[in-house]
């Protein structure tokens, strides 16, 4: 390698390099004392004072060299710049050139001027002894060892040369390769020294660097021999198993350091064991990771890495919060939100593992639970009391399961049940009504007190048979005929249920393919005024008569095409075929169609009603259309904005059915209505019951105040219809006393029947009076 000037050196190298040239004092002091006894000899053989002189000037400048390592002792070294540490460089070169001159010049002097063999041996051998040592101490230095090799060798050259001697100019001629000899050695030591204060240097700072990425890093990091020592450990594994110092976990064995740390145990021998069995597979390639939870809130999670001797480097983290976010994304996975239940998936996996746990073939029982009346609590007391309610609900139901019963929420106000391992279906069934029973009764939570019933359906089946997709069927089916025959009670399934029930699902096809052909028709039950004699409106009603069944009742296909999401359609068919009859009947009369809920949730009913009206050429205010309560409790003020916007458009607005709901009276002052149908129930008994009648009379009388036209239904008596009328209760009159339900040719017949018979009782008024 080329030498580097002093320049060209690092500072903290230079430094390092001038340091060295004032270590080693004790030789110093040993080679003053060998020169001053070497020059006391020589006087005490020759007795010449050169000698003696020399000896102090030796002292002298050792003294001066002394003191000057004694100030650079005290020197700031931090605060050395280049130019600094130079003058303490030539400092140290002003001393050691100067004892090596006055070596030189004795050495001069003895083989000049003394003459003295000895004087002249002991000079040189003492002289080039000091030379020798200049490659050990000064090689720090290049300028010193040039220098000193200079200022030595050079008189000694000038002595032998001064002899005028063949034998001593060759002498003379051998120092030069002495002195050059010595100036190589000291560079190479210099440059040895160099290169590997730099690698040193370099190899510092890339320990320092690694230290602290390895200290700073979030993994908590071992690094084992093959014995499975621990040879490295970082800072962030001593805070994640709380091990205390790095510095004492080297050399342990990572089962001990698992099992009792440095402070304290956190880890049994089975946990020890299954982590070093885990990390046994790990090594091996059997597996990628491995997950220990090390206390409740502590989840590490390990990989390993073998090394080529045999070791491994284990490397580890805190995972704690991602395993907390996976538990919980798991239980949002599997159970519901709101009741904390097990959900239908998840209630499917558990019902599966309890399948698979019995030894031997038994019954099991499936069940459906549905809320009765949970709508009427929503719109009541508002849905934050109904969920309250099923959180009430999955409570009792979590706590009478227990552990024996597997419960689950299927949706909205339904539950699902799964009872296993019985032998005896009697038993079975008596177990799943005492727990109907059981479930039943008041809920109190926030002050609050509901008195709740359930329909339930259930099926039983042995447990190899069991499949939960036709056992949920035959559950539902069951809990359909609960809600049909016998509201609030268990039914268990039968077959017949089976049958009915693809009876039904062949006249939903059936009644969607006799929508799409058209094949419904029209009937219309006239209104009268009370005395009988007009029919101002009619109200039209859908029929059905299937090709193979005969007419099937509107109140079985209208719940079909409600439970099938179609009833819109028929609507849409009524509102056309109603319009387009309407226009041929006189003009004072008006026609009245049916909405249902399904129709109110969009504004798609504005557009159909303007489409009927124009395309029929009918007068808006001859449309009336009538809603029940029932579609008034649904998103009131959706239904309550679309009626408006009817209205405005010069539609008539009926509620139908009136006095049947929960809060019929507050539905008079809300909504854009101009009629008011009194439900059939009011009028009942009207002779017999005074009560009755009065609740009738009061509901006219409210009515008629609010400006509302009044229609009463099912009137059937000429009794009832006598108290309407001398109370005069009604505008309107609808009832089979007058009417039934009839064809459109029949109420034409009608009509006209009765405008000859008013036009026969005009004439003969007029020959009367005449």
């Amino acid at each position: 390698m080329k030498d580097k000037g002093q320049n060209t050196l690092p500072a903290d190298v230079y430094l390092s390099f001038v340091s060295s040239l004032y270590g080693n004092r004790q030789t110093l002091f040993v080679g003053m004392i060998s020169h001053v006894v070497t020059f006391s000899f020589v006087f005490a053989k020759t007795a010449d004072p050169f000698f003696l002189a020399w000896s102090a000037l030796i002292v002298l400048i050792w003294s001066l060299r002394a003191q000057a390592m004694r100030r650079f002792d005290r020197a700031d070294k931090a605060a050395l710049g280049m130019a600094g540490i130079r003058y303490w460089e030539n400092w140290y070169n002003v001393g050691a050139v100067s004892t090596t001159l006055t070596l030189g010049t004795a050495c001069c002097y003895s083989l000049i001027v003394s003459r003295d063999s000895f004087a002249e041996i002991a000079c040189i051998s003492v002289t080039l002894a000091t030379m020798v040592s200049v490659v050990g101490r000064n090689y720090g230095s290049p300028r010193a060892v040039n220098y000193m090799v200079f200022a030595a060798c050079f008189p000694i050259v000038i002595g032998f040369l001064g002899l005028q001697d063949f034998y001593h100019a060759v002498l003379a001629s051998l120092v030069l390769p002495f002195a050059m000899t010595t100036r190589t050695m000291a560079n190479g030591v210099r440059t040895f020294l160099y290169e590997n204060v730099l690698a040193a240097r370099e190899l510092a700072t890339i320990a320092d660097r690694f230290d602290t990425a390895l200290n700073n890093m979030p993994h908590g990091l071992f690094m084992l021999d093959a014995d499975q020592r621990i040879l490295v450990a970082n800072r962030r594994a001593c805070e994640l198993l709380h091990l205390g110092s790095q510095e004492r976990l080297k050399d342990c064995h990572l089962d001990v350091v698992l099992r009792y740390g440095v402070r304290n145990t956190f880890f049994n021998a089975e946990q020890s064991k299954a982590i070093l069995r885990q990390l046994g597979e790990l090594l091996r390639g059997e597996r990628s990771r491995a997950l220990v939870q090390v206390t409740d809130g502590l989840y590490l999670e390990f990989t390993a890495a073998p090394r080529e001797n045999g070791g491994a480097v284990l490397i580890f983290e805190d995972v704690t919060a991602r395993v907390r976010a996976e538990k919980k994304i798991l239980h949002m996975v599997r159970y519901d939100t709101l009741t904390g239940l097990p959900n239908r998936t998840y209630f499917a996996d558990l019902l599966q593992e309890a399948l698979a746990e019995r030894r031997k073939p038994g019954l099991v029982g499936f069940m459906v639970v549905d809320v009765d009346d949970f709508k009427h609590v929503n719109d009541m007391k508002g849905h934050v009391t109904g969920d309250r309610l099923l959180c009430a609900i999955a409570e009792r139901l979590r706590r009478l399961a227990g552990d024996k019963v597997i419960v689950g929420r299927l949706m909205g106000d339904e539950f699902i049940l799964f009872f296993p391992n019985e032998t005896n279906r009697r038993d079975l069934e008596a177990r799943m009504r005492r727990f109907h029973e059981q479930l039943r009764g008041s809920y109190d939570f926030d002050g609050v007190t509901v008195i709740v019933s359930f329909s339930a359906g259930c099926v039983t089946v042995a447990s190899d048979a069991f499949r939960l997709e036709e056992m949920q069927i035959r559950a539902d089916l069951a809990l359909f005929e609960t809600k049909s025959r016998a509201k609030g009670s268990v039914t268990v399934f039968e077959q017949e249920m089976d049958a009915r029930y693809m009876d039904r699902q062949k006249l939903k096809d059936d009644l969607r393919q006799a929508i799409e052909d058209n094949a419904l028709s029209v009937a219309y039950q006239p209104m009268f005024v009370p005395d009988g004699s007009r029919i101002e409106c009619c109200e039209a009603l859908s029929r059905w008569t299937h090709p193979e069944r005969g007419p099937v009742a509107p109140n079985v296909f209208i719940q079909i095409a409600e439970e099938m999401g179609i009833v819109s359609e028929i609507t849409r068919f009524m509102i056309l075929r109603a319009c387009a009859d309407c226009a041929t009947w006189p003009d004072h009369m008006g026609v009245s169609v049916n909405l249902s809920v399904q129709d109110l949730r969009g504004t798609g009913i504005v557009a159909l009603v303007s489409e009927a009206l124009e395309t029929a050429g009918l007068a808006p205010h001859r449309l009336h259309l009538e809603v029940t309560e029932s579609c008034l409790m649904e998103e009131p003020v959706k239904v309550q904005a679309v009626l408006q916007e009817l209205r405005a458009r010069g539609i008539t607005i009926a509620i139908d059915d009136f006095g049947t709901g929960y809060s019929s009276l507050s539905y008079l002052d809300q909504l854009p209505l101009d009629v008011i149908k009194i439900d059939r129930s009011f009028v009942r008994n009207i002779g017999e019951d005074a009560r009755r009648f009065k609740l009738l009379r009061g509901t006219v009388n409210l009515s008629r105040e609010l400006g509302l036209r009044i229609v009463i239904e099912g009137v059937e008596t000429q009794e009832q219809l006598a108290l309407i009328r001398k109370y005069q209760c009604a505008d309107l009159v609808q009832g089979y006393v007058f009417a039934a339900p009839m064809s459109p040719d029949a109420l034409r017949d009608r009509f006209e029947s009765l405008a000859a018979r008013k036009a026969g009782e005009t004439r003969r008024r007029g020959a009367r009076v005449a």
